[in-house]
């Protein structure tokens, strides 16, 4: 491999990176830099270009234009097995008829170790893993989780610079999936390897990750930590995929002093903080647990509003609330049991309630118009 003139402190660069099956284009010109050592996911809906992504790095697929850099060199051509990557499926992929041992050794054994070698490193990556014990196991023996902690260590226990993480979780259930986070992020901060983690679960990605590209039709719609990218989405589409979002329109009728104010329907208006022109129609979201409801009418003032109940729900230590604005939407609201007004225990569908937010809530999303108008980010 030809040197691609890295500066050492990514392990991973894509550089205008195109991949297109036919007439349909999986990614799109593609910018992106991976630090040293950092956990970073790739999410997105099915179809975003996630997954492909993650076979162009590995080498199981080969860009149609631009550059993919790993460790300094140039990429492109190299076969899989020649890269300094090793990828985790969400299929174990196991040899059934090998021990625990003898599957997580495997690798070794092909690259030519000496068994004492291979045995004593297959035994420190089991141990990584938490999985000491059940090295003479075979993988039907085990749960789902343990053969995922099994193929995690096979994985590792290679050494890679890249470790490439394809939905491991998803065949998952949802408590072993929330059990395999923390140990995946423990793991990943003790050996200190870089991690790209491929996922549609918006959790996973926010409670892992260092940082979070969110795809959308082939491009990085963000790429940020997971705090910005949840209180500061930068496109109606990363606002509306990571976590609830509640969405208004309507025309700014004030506009000064870095705040702004949008009559969002009748007895409606939205005071904020951004840039916005007068008389423009814009769209603003707030997100569930920024907004307060109390039982009875509002007082008609800026950042509130009086909605109909049109559901309630119990979430353990929360309580959510899904209220109508008349002729405007439908409001989710979602609050702390402990905090929340105690007489919304008493309300039922059709009572009225009092919607109230603070000026920081609103989070300012451009044009009211539904189109997406994503651009391509490249970390610098």
């Amino acid at each position: 491999m030809s040197s691609a003139g890295s500066d050492g402190a990514y392990d991973v660069e894509f550089r205008a990176v195109t991949k297109r099956f036919g007439s349909l284009t999986a990614v799109n010109a593609v910018s992106l830099k991976v630090r040293k050592g950092e956990f970073l996911s790739l999410l997105g809906p099915s179809g975003c270009g996630k997954t492909t992504s993650l076979r162009m790095i590995a080498g199981f697929e080969q860009p149609d234009e631009g550059e993919i850099v790993i460790g300094g060199r140039d990429a492109v051509g190299v076969p899989p097995y020649r890269r300094d990557v090793n990828t985790v499926f969400q299929q174990y992929a196991l040899f059934p008829h090998m021990s625990v041992l003898d599957n997580v050794a495997y690798g070794l054994k092909q690259r030519g170790a000496g068994r004492s070698e291979r045995y004593a490193k297959a035994r420190s990556a089991l141990e990584l893993v938490r999985m000491t014990g059940r090295e003479k196991n075979r993988p039907s023996m085990l749960s789902g989780g343990q053969q995922q902690r099994v193929a995690l260590a096979r994985a590792l226990v290679m050494s890679p610079r890249v470790l490439l993480l394809d939905e491991p979780l998803g065949a998952l259930d949802l408590k072993l999936r929330k059990e395999m986070q923390i140990e995946l992020k423990r793991i990943q901060e003790q050996v200190g390897i870089t991690f790209i983690y491929v996922t549609h679960d918006q959790g996973e990605a926010l409670s892992m990750s260092d940082r979070v590209a969110v795809m959308s039709n082939g491009v990085i719609e963000q790429l940020d930590e997971p705090r910005a990218i949840y209180d500061r989405p930068l496109t109606p589409f990363v606002a509306d995929f990571i976590g609830d979002m509640n969405f208004l329109s309507g025309e700014v009728v004030e506009a000064a002093d870095g705040g702004f104010a949008v009559s969002a329907g009748p007895g409606v208006v939205v005071r904020g903080r951004g840039v916005a022109a007068r008389g423009t129609q814009v769209r603003v979201g707030i997100r569930p647990e920024r907004i307060v409801a109390v039982a009875g009418a509002a007082a008609g003032t800026a950042n509130s509003a009086t909605a109909e109940v049109v559901a309630k729900m119990y979430l353990g230590d929360q309580i959510q609330i899904v209220a109508k604005l008349p002729g405007i939407a439908d409001i989710v609201v979602r609050e702390q049991r402990a905090v929340a007004d105690p007489a919304l225990d008493a309300v039922h569908p059709g009572d009225q309630i009092a919607l109230s937010w603070d000026d920081a809530a609103p989070l300012l999303l451009g044009e009211a118009a539904p189109a997406n108008t994503a651009g391509k980010q490249e970390e610098t």
